[in-house]
């Protein structure tokens, strides 16, 4: 389809809340194939609507893991183990930045799939830490926000001086 424009940290578009979606039609399809193509660009593993500047609760993942693409819309955590599991994070927002994040190591997620219909799925692993960081950026939570206020600065003054660079 056609690769979008990703707004850049700290655009407030990565901290609004994204509004559901009631229409399950071709403009959400087109919307999902853009997204795919912009998050292969770009390149990543999962974007949000919200990282090409549209609100809408839209996810879209793509694990090297043999399943193919997942397209979650409206998702929300309905639950999450007590086991923690630390892994590394970064967004197509802020390319070339990443730092180790904490999050549960298991999720049961709710969603709709892009014909509306109510989606049930437990995801442990890669994917329910990816789940949970896109999630995340749909309620308005920058990946970075989940960091010390001390990790988040030392990466927010690091990314402002290689896009300084990549200016110059």
């Amino acid at each position: 389809m056609t690769v979008r424009t990703i707004v850049k940290f700290p655009n407030p578009h990565l901290r609004a809340k994204a509004e559901p979606v009631t229409e399950f039609d071709d403009s959400l399809r087109t919307l999902a194939a853009d997204l795919l193509d912009t998050m292969r660009d770009a390149p990543g593993i999962g974007i949000t609507a919200p990282h090409i500047g549209i609100l809408k609760r839209v996810v879209v993942v793509e694990l090297d893991d043999g399943q193919g693409v997942r397209y979650y819309i409206n998702p929300s955590v309905e639950s999450a183990s007590a086991a923690l599991v630390k892994n590394m994070e970064g967004s197509v927002s802020m390319p070339g930045i990443n730092d180790e994040v904490e999050r549960p190591s298991s999720v049961r997620i709710s969603y709709q799939d892009l014909t509306g219909a109510a989606q049930i799925q437990d995801a442990d692993g890669l994917l329910a830490v990816c789940l949970q960081h896109e999630i995340d950026q749909l309620d308005g939570i920058f990946w970075l926000y989940r960091l010390s206020k001390l990790r988040r600065d030392r990466l927010v003054k690091r990314f402002e001086k290689q896009q300084r660079v990549q200016i110059a």
